[in-house]
């Protein structure tokens, strides 16, 4: 059995893009949210994918058509409970919201299959990326606790790209990798500023409360890595410097480099390499308007102009 990540998917979306094609409005129906981006880039990188994910509603029958694809195996729970989605207008070249619907929460027993058919592939193949919802109401914090304890007691290695409540409930698993921005740091309480210094402070306390590799993205940045105990050549932080690009959707680049990482670490790599897999899969994530998206080739001609150095205070 080749190495395979399981993403989680609790509420996946239905998107519809409106852009310009010549004058002529141009409709881009496709399957979205943070977990499915994550998903597509990771089977871009030729690791292969179980999505587990739960479908309901017009959105969810759409969704159930939209989400299998090359290297991605769709694992679904139908529910009552209706997917959200959204409609955007892109022809003036900004992202203009014309309607948008977060989801409906999961009931009880809809929480209790998602879960089980997590824990059951996770534990089959033994690595799983956790990602959030897209609102807070459609699952809660505490059910993110008890999948990431039991996956990693029954010898399943977890990573995740979650904030607030998220990331303090898969803290308990110790997660092997573990993705935040510096803004969402700052909204968690987590730091008090952007300093550098106190970021790196909050990535000790993170590993301090179970996790491993640490990464902080940055905005335009360079994004933080702070490193596994026991791996370190030099300082344990690292700065990542990705080459500059034009970005044509900016949305997304912190998404594709939790994806990089994760499916550069499956395929046996080690950190630093994985790191600069990540970085260019955020970068190039932002030259292309469809999020989660690139190819191997260009990601590693990317990765080979990804600069990692020591951090200094």
């Amino acid at each position: 059995m080749p190495p395979t990540v399981v993403v989680f998917a609790p509420s996946p979306l239905l998107t519809v893009t409106i852009e310009d094609r010549a004058g002529v409005p141009d409709i881009h129906v496709h399957a979205g949210g943070q977990a499915v981006w994550q998903a597509r880039m990771i089977s871009s990188l030729r690791v292969p994918v179980v999505l587990c994910a739960t479908l309901g509603g017009e959105a969810g029958d759409v969704l159930g058509h939209l989400l299998p694809s090359e290297g991605v195996e769709l694992r679904a729970v139908p529910v009552d409970s209706r997917n959200g989605g959204y409609v955007h207008d892109r022809r003036d070249g900004d992202r203009d919201p014309i309607a948008e619907a977060p989801g409906s929460p999961l009931d009880r027993h809809e929480q209790d299959a998602l879960y089980e058919l997590m824990l059951h592939e996770g534990i089959t193949h033994g690595t799983a990326l956790l990602g959030g919802p897209n609102s807070d109401d459609v699952i809660p914090a505490a059910l993110y606790a008890r999948l990431a304890t039991d996956l990693a007691r029954n010898g399943c290695r977890v990573a995740a790209d979650l904030s607030g409540k998220r990331l303090d409930a898969v803290l308990e698993g110790g997660p092997f990798v573990i993705k935040v921005s510096h803004e969402e740091l700052l909204a968690d309480g987590r730091a008090e500023n952007d300093d550098p210094a106190t970021l790196v402070a909050a990535m000790r306390q993170l590993r301090a409360e179970g996790a491993g590799t640490v990464i902080v993205s940055r905005a335009a940045e360079p994004t933080l890595a702070l490193l596994p105990e026991g791996l370190q050549d030099g300082s344990d932080v690292l700065e990542i410097r990705v080459p500059e690009l034009t970005p044509a959707e900016t949305r997304g680049a912190g998404d594709s480099m939790t994806a990089g990482v994760v499916a550069s670490l499956v395929q046996g790599e080690p950190v630093r390499e994985a790191l600069r897999t990540g970085a260019a899969c955020g970068a190039l994530n932002v030259v292309r308007r469809g999020l989660g998206t690139g190819g191997a080739e260009a990601i590693r001609a990317l990765a080979e102009r990804v600069e990692l150095s020591d951090w200094k205070k």
